[in-house]
């Protein structure tokens, strides 16, 4: 859950920087959890999976909401503030990964150091997939011409359905190899 508020942060934190007041009057320019919980997403949803058990497990934090047309850079600036949740996940995976190094490995401390580098690197890359609502799906659209924008109304308008269709018919097991393959570098 931490990692999902700091990526929430990350979101916040560059739309303001681009000239967006929006997530600051709406309170999201904090580092404190309670703005951005979600309280299906962040605590409902996970006491069901876990309830539920078996080996899969989802949860969200609140979206930061954000006005494009208040950005500075139009075309782009949509795309780097889509960038800078999973931006802050990697961040956070290279911090926890030094950690882990100086550390050593073996120790209580230095495998949870793991675990959230795995976390983070998880998180990272799940949300640059390009299916909308993802961080991916608005940073792609920021590389596409303008004659793809209608296809592009399309596809956000199914997105989400997609997405829940990729999460729950085992998409993860293809991102799985990639997780693995930069974790294994980091760690």
């Amino acid at each position: 859950m931490p990692s999902a508020i700091l990526h929430e942060y990350g979101h916040a934190w560059m739309a303001t920087f681009l000239g967006d007041p929006t997530p600051r009057l709406q309170g999201r320019l904090t580092l404190n959890p309670l703005a951005h919980i979600d309280w299906f997403g962040t605590v409902l949803l996970p006491i069901i999976f876990l309830t539920l058990g078996g080996g899969f497990f989802f949860a969200y934090a609140k979206p930061v909401q954000f006005n494009p047309f208040n950005l500075k850079n139009a075309r782009w600036g949509d795309a780097l503030v889509s960038v800078a949740g999973p931006g802050m996940n990697i961040l956070l995976a290279l911090i926890f990964a030094g950690l882990y190094h100086f550390i050593g490995a073996g120790s209580t401390l230095a495998t949870f150091f793991g675990v959230v580098v795995i976390a983070n690197i998880m998180l990272a890359l799940f949300n640059l997939i390009p299916i909308p609502p993802l961080d991916g799906s608005h940073i792609l659209k920021a590389f596409l011409p303008a004659r793809f924008y209608p296809h592009i109304a399309v596809w956000e308008k199914y997105g989400l359905w997609v997405l829940l269709l990729v999460i729950f018919w085992g998409g993860g097991r293809y991102l799985a190899p990639v997780i693995e393959w930069v974790a294994s570098i980091l760690l």
